[in-house]
C-alpha cells in the first residue's frame, strides 16, 4: 500500500469517527422526514399540474365540441338555402374539428391515467411519512431516555466528566484535610516534649509535665488496686479503698484538772 493510500485510509478513518461523534440520530431522522415531506409535497405539485393539464384539454374539448355543432347548424342552414358549396366546407371543417377533438380525447386518457397514478403514489406516500413520523417520534423519545439514563447511571457511578471533576476536587480536599490534621497532631506532640520551642509565651514546663504523667499512671494503679479490693483479689492502699463503718474508738481516761495545772505551771527543765 503507497504512502498516499495509507493517507487516504486514515484520513477517511477519522474523519468517519469525528462524524460518528457529532451525529445526533434524532437531528438525521428530523432531517429524513423535512426530505419525505419535501418529497411528497413535490408529487402533490405534480397531481396539481396533471390535473390542471386534463382540465385545461377538457375546455379544449368543449370548444371544439361547440365550434363543431356550430358548422354542422350553419351546413344545415346552407343546404336550406341552396348553398350546397358552404354546406360542404361547414361540414369539411367540422370532420377536421373531430379529428382534434379525438386527439384531445386521447390527451385527456393519458393525463387522467397519469393523475390517478400520481395520486395513489400520493396517498402511499402520505402513508409512508405518517409511519415515518410515528417511528421517527418513538425512535427520538427512546434515544432521550436512554441518554438521560446514561447519565444518571455515569452520575451515580461518578464516571462522568462533572462528576468525575467533583470527585478529584474532593479527594484533594480530603486528602490535605487528613495531611493538616497530622501536621497539626506532630507539632503539638513536638511542642509538649519540647522538642520545639512555643514563642507564643507559653513555655512548657518538662518537669510538670513528667510528675502529671507520673501521676496519671500512679491514679491507673490506685484505680487497679480498688478494683482487686473489690474483688476480694487483694488489699488496696489507704485511700484507695473506700472506708467501712466508722470503729469506736476507746475513750481516754479523763484527767483531773488540778494535775492540769500542775503541768501548766511546770517550766521547761524541772524536775518532776
Amino acid at each position: 500500500m503507497s504512502v498516499m493510500k495509507r493517507l487516504s485510509l486514515i484520513f477517511r478513518s477519522k474523519a468517519n469517527n469525528a462524524l460518528d461523534k457529532m451525529e445526533d440520530p434524532r437531528e438525521t431522522l428530523d432531517y429524513s422526514y423535512q426530505r419525505q415531506l419535501e418529497l411528497l409535497q413535490k408529487v402533490r405539485r405534480g397531481v396539481a399540474d396533471v390535473a390542471t393539464s386534463r382540465k385545461r384539454v377538457e375546455l379544449q374539448i368543449n370548444q371544439i365540441e361547440a365550434q363543431a355543432r356550430k358548422l354542422e347548424e350553419q351546413g344545415r342552414k346552407a343546404l336550406g338555402v341552396g348553398r350546397e358549396d358552404l354546406a360542404r366546407e361547414a361540414l369539411t371543417r367540422r370532420g377536421s374539428l373531430q379529428t382534434q377533438i379525438a386527439d384531445l380525447r386521447v390527451q385527456h386518457d393519458n393525463l387522467q391515467a397519469e393523475e390517478e397514478k400520481l395520486t395513489t403514489a400520493s396517498h402511499r406516500l402520505q402513508a409512508k411519512v405518517d409511519s415515518f413520523r410515528t417511528r421517527k417520534e418513538t425512535i427520538k423519545a427512546t434515544y432521550t431516555a436512554a441518554e438521560a439514563q446514561t447519565r444518571i447511571n455515569e452520575a451515580f457511578s461518578g464516571i462522568s466528566e462533572e462528576m468525575g471533576d467533583v470527585g478529584l476536587a474532593i479527594q484533594r480536599a480530603e486528602d490535605k484535610t487528613a495531611s493538616m490534621q497530622a501536621r497539626a497532631g506532630a507539632i503539638d506532640e513536638l511542642l509538649a516534649s519540647g522538642a520545639l520551642d512555643d514563642f507564643s509565651g507559653q513555655r512548657g514546663d518538662d518537669i510538670q509535665a513528667e510528675l502529671d504523667r507520673m501521676g496519671g499512671g500512679h491514679d491507673v494503679e490506685l484505680e487497679i488496686a480498688r478494683m482487686k479490693a473489690e474483688l476480694g483479689q487483694g488489699t488496696g492502699p489507704q485511700g484507695a479503698i473506700t472506708p467501712g463503718p466508722a470503729q469506736q474508738q476507746p475513750q481516754q481516761p479523763q484527767q483531773h484538772p488540778q494535775s492540769n495545772q500542775t503541768q501548766q505551771l511546770r517550766q521547761p527543765g524541772e524536775g518532776l
